[in-house]
């Protein structure tokens, strides 16, 4: 990871390389998305060979009846060879405004470059962006600083063995190492029918795991009554399915959670329910009502039939299992959104809040109330969005989202972090690399940064494992997918690579989560059964352990979690050290992030950032190469601070503080 180009940071510069960069506090303050009425102070350097200049602001908020507005600014002096201007703008609305500056000499303009430095320019080019939200934005402060960890509840751990099927079409897979059902059935259907068990109860039972591991929250994919593996085609919202347990036992889950200071939030689907649901009752399982089967349901609203659609419905990307609901529809909107409907229900039985499932793809107006419905039931509560891109430029609907200017999500996942940081790992660019995790940063709201779900993994995604050291699937099938694997020199060094992703992670702005099985090395591949693989917890099958001889290999160097466990370099002791030491620095969970100059680092293998949070700071240097490095630069400060903590591959590779800052490979150093 390599600074970005300038002098980022440094007291007393007497020249500036740069004509602009909105990530330097000398160009703009303050950094990032600034809330309604907050006044922004920008500068420009001008060097003098570009001769005469009058440079003018030029500042235009997205809207449809709204114009390009000229700012001029005001020279503020000389330096040597350099020009200097500013000007202060108040912004008043929310909303997004993009800007560039025009020299108003020579039809010459300064734009936005591809590294975020202004360039001269005589036609138009990208122009920086503004984010300006809600005055009153606030996201809950028990959730920042905090550490999230998710689990696929059919996958986790298994509680009460061998319990009887809920339901005739359901197959329970009571030899765990069955494989997950992958193979097109009859009908070239692949049913997710299959189920290994887990269940409230065995989550119950790793609270005191979990706790240890470091994590404060639990993000639970959907958990209501479902006729899949994966649940996400709720057939009742309102009742946890039968197969996890009860609403009785999703209570005590919640408090026994708490005793541990971990909180539950859960994976809220509404855009389109199962077509096998009692609202919509295609195949019939809920007796003769339902809005497929009756035009006079107090459903049928809720959805949209037309013979122009497959099946005779409106679907979700015309999956005919998954009718799509109308989010403006009264009774619907209602159901979910009303006291005593959805969202109160589950956040009274003991829920700390909800992900929204395609969060995109719901209107900004139905998202809106969802958070009324959360808030009302207290200010604490959680609303997460699932939405893949830069959530502040997303459109959709025929608009710019506005579900993160702070009348809709706390926060998204942040799925732009998890590309940066993996393609880094995998050999992209230094420099961009760090352009888009800075991005995001001045794009976010800052109450939507500190609370957004940071990740690697998840159970619609590649395991981390997989991206960075396997053969990338790109569109191959499930036959090609099933029984690869992670071996030998790319597993040994894809796990080096895994544990510098997650601690770099660990070190970014937002709220970390590990997707289960991440901490033991799992791997997985594009197909669903891979990257919801059976935990391993032991090597005798207890709660559940790993998947069948032909499925995709989990070539584990420490085995199962009973191994891992006692082993002081194993991945997973890796990851606790990695939490431990975040927990403990406030700074590095809460702070500000600078990013600092390191002379001789021209392979981009060494870096360093600065976390400040009340005054106090620390400064995180990374070693991505193969060899130690030794550094002494004077912005590292070495002088007056001591080694906080440190993060290695194997916990004797310990670094050395004396004049110089002797740093082992692939590790991580702290100091305060």
């Amino acid at each position: 990871m390599a600074s970005l180009p300038g002098a980022f940071f440094e007291k007393g510069r007497s020249f500036l390389p740069c004509l602009f960069n909105s990530f330097d506090p000398y160009f703009k303050q303050p950094f990032g998305a600034v809330r309604a009425g907050q006044s922004v102070h920008l500068s420009l350097c001008i060097p003098e060979e570009l001769g005469y200049v009058d440079p003018h602001l030029v500042l235009q908020k997205e809207g449809r009846y709204d114009v390009p507005v000229h700012y001029r600014m005001k020279f503020d002096g000389q330096t040597p060879h350099q020009n200097h201007f500013s000007v202060d703008v108040t912004l008043n609305d929310v909303g997004l405004y993009f800007y560039y500056f025009d020299l108003y000499t020579d039809f010459r303009r300064i734009v936005r470059g591809p590294d975020n430095c202004g360039v001269v320019s005589w036609q138009e080019g990208e122009s920086w962006q503004i984010t300006v939200y809600e005055a009153d934005f606030e996201t809950p402060a028990p959730i920042k600083g905090k550490v999230f960890y998710q689990i696929f509840p059919d996958r986790f751990c298994e509680g009460v063995e061998n319990k009887p099927m809920p339901f005739p079409d359901r197959l329970y897979q009571a030899d765990k190492h069955a494989e997950p059902f992958w193979q097109p059935n009859e009908v070239g259907g692949h049913l997710n029918e299959d189920y290994f068990g887990g269940d409230l109860k065995g989550i119950q039972m790793k609270l005191p795991y979990l706790r240890e591991m470091g994590v404060d929250y639990l993000y639970l994919n959907p958990i209501f009554e479902a006729h899949s593996n994966h649940r996400y085609n709720t057939a009742d919202y309102l009742n946890v399915d039968p197969l996890l347990g009860t609403n009785e036992d999703f209570e005590t889950l919640c408090a026994e959670a708490r005793k541990y200071g971990i909180g539950i939030v859960l994976d809220g689907v509404f855009s389109h329910t199962g077509s096998d649901s009692r609202y919509f009752n295609r195949e019939g399982r809920y007796g003769e009502g339902g809005a497929y089967r009756d035009p006079n349901s107090p459903y049928r609203s809720w959805y949209d039939f037309d013979p122009k659609y497959k099946g005779g419905y409106r679907s979700w990307w015309g999956f005919e299992t998954l009718p799509e609901v109308n989010e403006e529809t009264p009774s619907y909107v209602e159901f979910i959104t009303g006291e005593g409907g959805v969202i109160d229900t589950w956040l009274r039985r003991g829920a700390a809040g909800f992900r929204l499932d395609v969060a995109d793809e719901l209107p900004d107006e139905f998202i809106e109330k969802v958070r009324t419905a959360v808030k009302r039931v207290g200010p604490d509560k959680f609303l997460l969005g699932e939405v893949w891109e830069d959530a502040t430029t997303k459109f959709g609907f025929d608009k710019r989202r506005t579900y993160l200017l702070g009348k809709g999500l706390d926060s998204v996942m942040n799925y732009p972090f998890k590309n940066a940081v993996l393609g880094f790992v995998c050999g992209r660019d230094a420099g961009q690399t760090m352009t888009d995790i800075l991005s995001i940063c001045e794009h976010y709201p800052a109450p939507a940064l500190d609370t957004a779900l940071n990740f690697l993994s998840t159970h619609d995604t590649e395991r981390a494992l997989t991206v960075i050291a396997d053969e990338p699937a790109n569109g191959r099938g499930r036959e090609w997918q099933s029984g690869r694997c992670v071996t030998g020199e790319a597993y040994e060094e894809g796990m080096l690579r895994l544990r510098m992703a997650y601690a770099i992670i660990y070190t970014l702005p937002g709220v970390p989560c590990l997707y289960y099985g991440d901490e033991i090395g799992l791997s997985g591949s594009g197909r669903d059964e891979n990257k919801r693989a059976p935990m391993i917890w032991d090597d005798n099958g207890s709660g559940l352990t790993y998947g069948p001889p032909d499925m995709e290999r989990q070539e584990n160097r420490f085995e199962s979690v009973e191994k891992q466990l006692s082993d002081p370099d194993s991945i997973l002791n890796y990851y606790k050290r990695a939490l431990r030491i975040r927990n403990e620095n406030p700074e590095i969970s809460r702070g500000t992030t600078e990013v600092m100059e390191l002379s001789g680092n021209s392979g981009g293998d060494i870096a360093a950032v600065r976390r400040t949070w009340n005054g106090s700071s620390i400064l995180i240097v990374y070693n991505l190469s193969d060899e130690a490095a030794s550094l002494s630069d004077a912005a590292l400060e070495l002088d007056s601070r001591s080694v906080r903590g440190y993060l290695a591959v194997s916990a004797g590779d310990e670094p050395s503080l004396s004049g110089e800052l002797e740093i082992p490979p692939h590790s991580i150093v702290f100091l305060k």
